[in-house]
C-alpha cells in the first residue's frame, strides 16, 4: 500500500491535470474528486482522511459499510458501483450520494428505506448512453420518462447523472459519449423542474477523466491514479 507522500503527490497530479483540461475549455474548475477506494483496506481510507481527502467512493455495499463501521461520516460516502435493490438496507443511512440509480424499482426501494430512516437520499441517475445492453443504466431516450415516473418519491432526491463509459485504449475514443451526456445533462437542466437537479455530472475515471473535464463533467471518479494498481487476487 502506498505511503500518505506518495498519494498526496498522485491526488495533486490528478488536480493538476483537472486544473489543465477545465483551462484548456475556459471553464471554471468546479471538479469534484471521488478518490475510490474499492478493495483497499480500511487504513487507506484512515490515509485520505489525514490528508484531507474527503469524497470515498466505494463499489461494493457491504464494503462500504464494513468501512463506514470503522471510519462513519468522517468522510462522503459515494455508492459508484451497481445496487442492488436487497443490498440498499447496507448503504441507506450511510451515503452522501448514489451514483448508479439505473431502474424505478431501485428507486422504489431507496425511497422505502429512507422513508423508513426518516431522511432523503441523493442520487444521479447513470444513463447507458451506448445502448450496450450489457451495461447498466436508464438509455436516453428513456430518461425522461423515468424522471416522470419517480417524481413522486419524495425520499430520494435526483441531484444530476453518471455515465460510465466503455474501456477505450485510446480515451479520445470516449469524447463522443462525454459530449451527448453533456447534451442530456444541460437539456435536463434547462427544465428547471422542482422534482430534479441537475447539479451533478458524474463521468470520468483514471483511464478518461482529462477527456471528460474538457467535455463539461464535474464529478470524476478516480482510483488507481491515485492508490496504484489493485490486486484482485
Amino acid at each position: 500500500m502506498l505511503d500518505k507522500k506518495t498519494i498526496l503527490e498522485n491526488y495533486n497530479k490528478v488536480k493538476e491535470n483537472i486544473d489543465q483540461a477545465c483551462k484548456s475549455v475556459n471553464r471554471e474548475n468546479d471538479v469534484t474528486i471521488v478518490a475510490v477506494t474499492k478493495t483497499f483496506s480500511e487504513v487507506l481510507i484512515k490515509k485520505c482522511i489525514e490528508l484531507d481527502i474527503l469524497d470515498v467512493g466505494e463499489n461494493r455495499p457491504q464494503e462500504l459499510r464494513d468501512k463506514y463501521e470503522i471510519h462513519g461520516d468522517q468522510v462522503n460516502w459515494h455508492m459508484i458501483g451497481h445496487l442492488q435493490r436487497n443490498k440498499v438496507k447496507y448503504i441507506i443511512d450511510k451515503v452522501s450520494l448514489i451514483h448508479s440509480l439505473d431502474s424505478v424499482r431501485l428507486a422504489k426501494e431507496l425511497n422505502k428505506r429512507a422513508k423508513k430512516n426518516d431522511l432523503v437520499v441523493k442520487c444521479l441517475v447513470q444513463i447507458n448512453v451506448v445502448n450496450e445492453d450489457a451495461k447498466f443504466g436508464i438509455l436516453k431516450k428513456e430518461v425522461e420518462t423515468f424522471l416522470e415516473n419517480v417524481k413522486d418519491l419524495n425520499h430520494i432526491k435526483i441531484v444530476g447523472l453518471m455515465n460510465m463509459a466503455p474501456f477505450y485504449d485510446d480515451s479520445e475514443n470516449a469524447r463522443s459519449d462525454f459530449r451527448q451526456m453533456k447534451i442530456l445533462f444541460n437539456k435536463l437542466k434547462k427544465h428547471k423542474n422542482k422534482h430534479y437537479e441537475m447539479k451533478y455530472l458524474s463521468m470520468g475515471m483514471t483511464n478518461d477523466y482529462i477527456v471528460a473535464v474538457e467535455e463539461g463533467s464535474n464529478m470524476v471518479r478516480i482510483g488507481s491514479a491515485i492508490f496504484g494498481q489493485r490486486d484482485y487476487s
